[in-house]
């Protein structure tokens, strides 16, 4: 029904015949002579309708916003004075012959330019994808895929897909689970991400696996969250940490030329795990930002200050300056914004000192919290944070994590707000995180990534010993504050991963339940592996630059999980849960 795309009719084609189908992106009548801006995937066209000919001239009086309309016709140069060189088309219009109306529109919702909010958009998800911002953005998500797959399949990966029913494993959020008619009573899970499946392939002797594949987790949503997301999934055999991560980067490099035409460094720089907390108060640091964290803890445990002191004296606890330069500027009430927010990550409070006047000392100084705090401390203070006039210096002091959250997370919104970012894109890697972190609650160890992970160290011995010390093979790739990708060496002998289930809490009983088709598998030589999973989604959002994943996935759900075109989730038939098993109970009146 076309011989070209509306975007690929150009001044090449002037004087040709052409047929084009689209939808009316808008409809002008000028003096007589009619005007249809005719749009699809590739562009728009103008569509110039003739009174002289009366059959079409009267179809397009009739056409309203998002008819789809078929025409054929004659491509001519545009008058002098009414070229637009903002468009690829805009050196011609087509005058129409013929037209057909293919489908009558009623009027959308929310027109093609219109700023609509994001349920009514979600809610009418075939118009919104209509817009050419998120037609771009789903030309992006097939580019990066596309790039993606061309460098793997280069590189001796193999495309293999793994089950979607599976069974529960251990990935730190809740799963979703799928009632099985054929076994009653028992439960398949959607997989969090196909970890084991690639684990055994590797078994298997494929070599080098990759998917990309839809991956479920329920839990709380934010803007980089969905309940189903995309991951890049990738696993290699007789490799280490620094194989992959070599040929990963050269990945990402390829992809960001590629589409973007961008050059990354070579190589990434990195970071360990500790250095990143101790510095920017995350493990995933944007490293446009140049804010960081400086430690005056030691400065603080002599002090009369309990606010300061407790912490100092704790080893759990930590007492962090943030300086901000320029930030003696700040109002009482952005301070107050400020204190508000860190809030939200656990802090009691925010310290600060503003700087009036360096070369004053004490006196040069304004805070509420100076008349605490020793001279001896407050020059130490100013001295290591390098603080000059003008600049302010905030503090947290509470529990590490607490610290750690609310500094890291006060680093990131100063340095959008004030517009401290430097340069576009900041790769870095984190390397050498903690092995297990205690769970305070449960009074046990949990694996800071998965249990599959294999610790830095090989001895059993010593990792039974002391825990909380080891370190781990993992590592996350970090893209300007967000981690795009993260894996690990895994485990590849059995008597480790028995140890570290033990570790965890799980016992032989237990894992041969939950893990025996591993630990069966591992029986049978396994070579040395490891692997990484990117999240797609989140990877093209950065590189479309916009703030939610939502952006880049044709048909999201909303932060509390619900798919506004569908209705989904919705009620199922009596007669359908009654062939599961199931059956709703209702939920108590809330009086």
């Amino acid at each position: 029904m076309r011989t070209h795309y509306c975007g690929d009719v150009t001044a090449g084609l002037v004087g040709q015949e052409v047929e084009i189908s689209g939808w009316v992106h808008r409809r002008r009548d000028h003096g007589g002579v009619i005007f249809i801006d005719l749009r699809d995937r590739e562009g728009i066209v103008q569509v110039v309708f003739d009174p002289d000919r009366k059959d079409i001239f009267e179809l397009a009086d009739r056409v309203r916003s998002e008819y789809v309309l078929h025409v054929k016709g004659r491509v001519r140069e545009r008058p002098e004075g009414t070229v637009n060189e903002a468009m690829r088309t805009g050196e011609i219009e087509i005058l129409a012959r013929q037209a057909e109306v293919l489908s009558t529109a009623d009027t959308p919702p929310f027109h093609h330019d219109e700023q609509a909010g994001e349920e009514l958009r979600l809610r009418y998800r075939y118009i919104d994808l209509r817009r050419e911002g998120m037609l771009a953005n789903m030309r992006l998500r097939h580019e990066v895929t596309r790039t993606l797959r061309a460098f793997l399949d280069k590189k001796g990966f193999i495309d293999i897909e793994t089950p979607m029913l599976t069974k529960a494993t251990p990935e730190g959020a809740r799963d979703y689970l799928v009632p099985s008619r054929t076994h009653p009573g028992s439960f398949f899970s959607l997989p969090q991400s196909p970890q084991l499946f690639k684990q055994l392939l590797m078994m298997s002797g494929m070599d080098r696996y990759y998917q990309i594949v839809r991956c479920f987790r329920d839990e709380d949503l934010r803007a980089d969250r969905q309940p189903e997301f995309t991951q890049l999934d990738i696993e290699m055999s007789f490799i280490d940490e620094k194989m992959l991560m070599l040929l990963m980067e050269r990945m990402i490099r390829d992809l960001f030329l590629k589409v973007l035409d961008t050059k990354l460094p070579d190589p990434f720089p990195q970071i360990t795990y500790a250095d990143a907390m101790h510095r920017y108060g995350s493990d995933r640091p944007d490293l446009r930002n140049p804010l960081e964290l400086v430690e005056v803890g030691d400065l603080m445990k002599g002090v009369e200050f309990k606010v300061f002191a407790g912490p100092a004296t704790d080893p759990a606890g930590r007492v962090a300056a943030l300086p901000v330069p320029g930030g003696a500027e700040l109002s009482r009430k952005d301070i107050d914004g400020y204190t508000e927010f860190v809030g939200r990550y656990g802090a009691r409070g925010l310290a600060y000192i503003k700087v009036n006047d360096a070369d004053a000392g004490r006196d040069g100084l304004q805070s509420p919290i100076l008349k605490f705090l020793p001279d001896e401390a407050v020059t130490e203070i100013m001295k290591r944070t390098d603080a000059q006039t003008g600049d302010i210096v905030f503090f947290g002091a509470d529990k590490a994590s607490v610290v750690s959250d609310a500094l890291g997370a006060l680093r990131d919104r100063i340095g959008a707000d004030r517009g401290l970012l430097e340069g576009d894109w900041r790769p870095v890697w984190v390397v050498d995180f903690p092995m297990f972190g205690y769970n305070e609650d449960e009074k046990r160890w949990d694996a800071l990534h998965h249990p599959f992970t294999a610790p830095a160290d090989d001895d059993i011995s010593r990792l039974q010993a002391e825990p909380g010390k080891a370190l781990s093979r993992a590592y996350d790739m970090v893209l300007n504050g967000s981690e795009i990708g993260g894996g690990s060496i895994r485990i590849h002998d059995r008597d480790m991963q028995t140890a570290v289930f033990g570790l965890l809490g799980i016992d032989e009983e237990e894992a041969q339940l939950r893990f025996g088709f591993l630990l069966d598998a591992l029986r049978f030589g396994c070579p040395p592996l490891g692997g990484i999973a990117f999240g797609l989604d989140r990877l093209v959002a950065l590189m479309a630059g916009v703030s939610s994943i939502r952006e880049v996935i044709a048909f999201p759900k909303t932060q509390s999980a619900h798919c506004p075109l569908t209705d989904a989730p919705s009620d199922v038939p009596a007669n359908q849960l009654k062939e599961l098993g199931l059956r709703i109970r209702p939920r108590a009146d809330k009086t």
